[in-house]
């Protein structure tokens, strides 16, 4: 079936509380760090095994961090077409801070879809 997901993590490394909201901005990069053509989705599409908390804001003390969850399907369902893959996401976690970019292997068949939940604390 190829269901992948990913858990992203964005950690207060401050001396005072943040807020993050929402959905985290996420764009998928290649090995050349140019984005990917993919269609992001807030929210849980692609499979019911994933949780979508609603949106809401998030405050994080020096220290906390909050979660979302990355979602996609390698599937190829046209072998004329070329399958997308990614090297790294790029996260931004709240309006106003700089984006964050993690080395990911997005491997997305040529489905071109990638969910994303809502900020959320970690179950711990």
């Amino acid at each position: 079936m190829g269901l992948r997901a990913a858990a992203v993590y964005v950690t207060n490394c401050g001396t005072s509380p943040r807020k993050v909201s929402g959905y985290p901005l996420t764009h998928v990069l290649d090995e050349d760090l140019d984005r990917v053509e993919v269609t992001v989705h807030q929210g849980s599409s692609i499979t019911t095994g994933i949780d979508d908390p609603a949106p809401t804001t998030v405050e994080l003390a020096p220290g906390q961090r909050a979660t979302a969850t990355l979602v996609w399907r390698n599937t190829v369902t046209d072998a004329t077409v070329v399958a997308t893959t990614g090297a790294f996401v790029e996260i931004t976690p709240a309006k106003g801070t700089p984006p964050q970019l993690a080395p990911m292997m997005v491997d997305l068949g040529n489905t071109g879809k990638l969910d994303v939940t809502a900020w959320r604390r970690p179950a711990d």
